[in-house]
């Protein structure tokens, strides 16, 4: 076995694996909109707010990215008792993948960072926070939810984000407590004093962290590692991944080890939150058995994966598949994928003001019919994206002896075509959910349809989308082919 396939095989090992992550719950909001004019009021930009969304943010997004790689996360954390905190909890609640441990402390402000954006790109952030320690009391039930916890547990992580959740004493003794279970545990640390982290199996900073917490200059690979064994002699660490934007990542062992990892991403769109996913890969990979060279494999091309998308996204276990077994192609030329990544690639083409056409089929033995459709689909928006039916599906739909080819063959063959931007398989009868997941501008079917009988087309049109009728090519059909072939 080759170490690629090693790596793919590993992927389908997260699935299940229990991860504790104890860290600093936030809010992360995104307004989204467009600038046309300058304010008369000041030298700034006026922005229109067009929509806004919110996700789980700090360590939240690292439960968000343990999730989308299959692993089962429990959160150990504390917010406020206030509106960001219930909008927190309520997040958290909408995977329930994760076993959530949320602590309300009264008095509490629960972090917020919004985001504002305009054409693809970020105008100002605005927190509101509380640093402060949590107390006491507070402290006690995290300790007692995390010593709970943590027998199921393969790996416990420190997502620490300065906001009061892991202040002194509790980091260090939530590494006592984890060691002494003989857990490993993860630390993507804050401030400049580690030693707070000391006896954690790995810590993860970023250039810049690892300089202001050594004091030592870290340009070059050579002293990159200097200052990573710098920390691994006074802390007790086993080992340093340091996570080095456009020049990768470094993984520092105390065995003396050295791997220097390139980076993935061709293209950065926005690095928020690539650190998240970077702990949560290399925590769920640990967790399922794989060794520290392979966990940061995983974990650097997780992050290449993000930083191509916008906002504070998440590498998906899927994503992370097609990116090992096409790691000369970026995320966006790979076009076979699944719904949760096709939704967020049609979100980025939204935000340059690209429409997305939507049309599905079997197309089983692509045909001189199939051409044409999917060419008039394209030329009635700027992206298409063609559902195809799974194998299990077509044999419901069209009898025991079809598909002719796999749904594999089929996917292969119409990503091959240049009208053709994603294709995404469906395992339903009906395209009815890819279609409410993808909300298409345009919706395209043959028309031997009418519109009425079009699967979607009420649920396009009350979005302000259109249905399209594409022209059908006489006599051509897979059933006439297959009977050709048979002689009839």
């Amino acid at each position: 076995m080759t170490e690629l396939s090693a790596l793919v095989e590993r992927v389908e090992k997260l699935r299940g694996t229990m991860v504790l992550c104890v860290g600093d719950a936030m809010l992360d909001r995104f307004v989204y909109g467009s600038v046309e004019r300058i304010s008369p009021e000041a030298p700034i930009p006026v922005l229109c707010i067009e929509r806004e969304t919110a996700m789980l943010g700090g360590a939240g997004n690292v439960v968000r990215n343990l999730v989308a790689v299959g692993a089962a996360p429990a959160f150990v954390s504390v917010v406020g008792d206030d509106t960001a905190g219930r909008e927190v909890t309520r997040l958290v609640g909408e995977h329930g993948e994760i076993d959530p441990c949320i602590v309300v402390e009264p008095g509490r402000q629960t972090t917020i960072k919004t985001r504002f954006f305009a054409s693809n790109q970020q105008l100002l952030r605005a927190d509101r926070e509380s640093r402060s320690p949590v107390g006491d009391s507070i402290r006690a039930q995290l300790l007692q939810r995390v010593e709970r916890l943590l027998p199921k547990a393969g790996v416990m992580v420190l997502s620490d984000y300065g906001k009061g959740v892991l202040a002194e004493p509790i980091a260090a003794e939530l590494i006592r407590r984890a060691k002494a279970a003989g857990k490993q545990v993860i630390v993507d640390p804050k401030g400049t004093d580690y030693t707070i982290y000391a006896g954690a199996t790995l810590v993860t900073p970023n250039r810049k962290e690892l300089h202001e917490a050594t004091g030592l200059l870290v340009d070059t690979d050579e002293q990159v590692v200097a200052a990573a064994r710098l920390l691994i002699e006074t802390c007790g660490f086993e080992a340093v991944l340091v996570t080095r934007s456009q020049d990768g990542m470094s993984l520092v062992r105390a065995d003396g080890q050295i791997n220097h990892l390139p980076a993935e991403a061709r293209e950065v769109f926005d690095v928020s939150g690539a650190g998240d996913t970077v702990v949560a890969t290399l925590a769920a990979a640990l967790a399922s058995g794989a060794t520290l060279p392979e966990a940061a494999h995983l974990a650097n091309v997780a992050a290449g994966i993000v930083v191509g998308k916008v906002g504070t996204a998440v590498a998906y276990a899927e994503e992370l598949v097609v990116a090992l077994h096409h790691e000369d192609l970026t995320l966006g030329e790979a076009k076979i994928v699944p719904v949760n990544a096709a939704a967020e690639i049609i979100d980025r083409w939204r935000r340059k003001g690209q429409s997305v056409g939507f049309t599905n089929g079997c197309f089983d033995l692509l045909h001189p019919g199939h051409v044409s459709i999917l060419a008039q689909a394209k030329g009635a928006c700027d992206r298409l994206v063609v559902g195809l039916n799974s194998d299990a599906s077509v044999q419901r739909l069209k009898g025991p002896t079809r598909p002719v080819q796999s749904e594999a063959s089929r996917a292969t063959v119409l990503s091959s075509l240049a009208t053709v931007d994603l294709v995404v398989i469906f395992g339903e009868d009906t395209p009815m959910e890819l279609i409410e997941a993808l909300k298409p501008d345009v919706l395209v079917k043959g028309a031997d349809y009418t519109i009425d009988k079009v699967v979607g087309a009420d649920l396009v049109q009350s979005w302000g989308g259109k249905v399209v009728l594409a022209e059908l090519v006489n006599g051509q059909s897979t059933t006439n082919t297959i009977k050709k072939m048979n002689g009839n």
